[in-house]
């Protein structure tokens, strides 16, 4: 049985973000604009900061915000963070999910989903085809699942619990951007993104993405508060999706410290010799799916694994901590390019079973009255062999030779 609650919730709840609708651009005092407010009744449709505009630091940034238009997409807000060597999209209409990644030479990190516009959660039915129909407006990079249940559908105390929960389809209900002032004049992108349900739970999820103008990495903070007077469940999963650019390809591997694993499903339970390799696209492919725990660096807490290419040149990492996020899901969904050619590297407080079974298994954590939660998850661009080859050794120095566990089919 897992520890949940140990260094990861706080008996308070800290002060909220103060949200303003003022905005400000000098070398003095940073960027500070709101973007969404409905504490302040404020939506600004267009807004944009840059390198030149702010005189803050050297390396040739922008953040633009605008809101798209014309079929599924009206009315959805997205904003462009470009750090000068990374390009990516936050999308607060859609939970704050990071819709794109794009690299220094163009390539998109991410993968071509057959969900091919930037769909507002009003056009999604989450019961349609009993409970899947989150998958109708499925492309991001990285969507976050939960907050009161993720996983698969299931029936809980009577009630349908639907694929992956609501807050990857919640408009963000306050949403800002910071520029620090002070070297290395880090870009932030703040939101707040509201599950509540009268009689059920009342969830608040702050959020953080943040860069380093000309590095090769991005950061998720973020904090689940239960606002409630009663302690609730939560489950939170990162499903962080990659496609060829991140170095998916027949041959490619999943490099990880891996503890124990187990599949998930009877198509990853024959397969489980070859689970950390992939095919190429591969038509009527079967989705596999692994759950794993992952070993971690004794001081911080934090794990690492990475999708690297066949010949080793390219690939990306994720390094997250593996006490507040200790059930790891591999998702191997190397169908055709037209189907969504994807993997899944998905740090979570869970697996993806129906919320039920998880809890029967002690994978559903609670937090008490008032309490909050931390998270932090870090997406880095691996450019080139020696960017490869540092991950490889650092995941080497956390496995120390130890060999996984294999378990079995449940």
């Amino acid at each position: 049985m897992w520890s949940r609650r140990a260094a990861t919730v706080a008996a308070t709840v800290a002060a909220p973000l103060a949200y303003s609708a003022a905005a400000y651009c000098s070398s003095d005092n940073g960027v500070h604009q709101t973007l969404t407010s409905v504490a302040s009744n404020v939506s600004v449709e267009s807004w944009r900061s840059d390198q030149s505009s702010s005189k803050l630091g050297s390396n040739n940034w922008s953040v633009t915000k605008e809101r798209l238009h014309g079929g599924r997409q009206e009315g959805v807000d997205l904003i462009t963070v470009d750090n000068g060597r990374l390009t990516f999209t936050v999308i607060p209409t859609r939970g704050m999910s990071i819709g794109k990644l794009v690299s220094t030479d163009g390539v998109s990190l991410g993968w071509a989903s057959p969900v091919r516009e930037v769909v507002h959660p009003r056009e999604v039915d989450r019961n349609d085809a009993g409970g899947l129909g989150w998958l109708t407006g499925f492309n991001e990079l990285l969507v976050r699942c939960g907050v009161a249940h993720a996983g698969h559908p299931g029936v809980d105390d009577g009630k349908l619990l639907t694929l992956h929960g609501r807050i990857g389809n919640t408009p963000a209900s306050e949403v800002e951007v910071h520029v620090d002032a002070e070297s290395p004049h880090t870009i932030r992108v703040r939101g707040r993104v509201d599950e509540q349900m009268f009689k059920f739970h009342d969830f608040e999820l702050w959020t953080e993405v943040s860069t380093v103008p000309g590095s090769d990495t991005i950061q998720i903070s973020d904090r689940l508060v239960n606002r409630s007077s009663y302690p609730k469940e939560y489950q939170l999963i990162y499903h962080t999706n990659f496609g060829p650019g991140a170095g998916l390809e027949k041959g490619a591997e999943f490099v990880a410290p891996v503890a124990s694993v187990a599949p998930f499903n009877a198509e990853a339970a024959a397969d489980v010799g070859a689970w950390t390799s992939y095919l190429g696209p591969t038509k009527d492919f079967g989705e596999r799916v692994y759950k794993a725990t992952m070993h971690a660096e004794e001081s911080t807490g934090k794990s690492l694994v990475a999708l690297v290419s066949r010949e080793g040149e390219r690939g990306v990492a994720l390094r997250y901590s593996e006490a507040s996020l200790p059930a790891f899901t591999l998702w191997k969904n190397t169908d055709t390019l037209e189907e969504g050619y994807v993997t899944g590297l998905e740090p979570g407080t869970s697996f993806c079973h129906p919320r039920p079974s998880e809890r029967a298994a002690d994978r559903v954590p609670t937090l008490g009255a008032g309490e909050e939660a931390r998270f932090e998850l870090e997406i880095r661009v691996l450019e080139g062999a020696p960017a490869v080859a540092a991950a490889r050794l650092e995941i080497g120095e956390l496995r120390r030779g130890r060999e996984p566990t294999v378990q079995g089919l449940e």
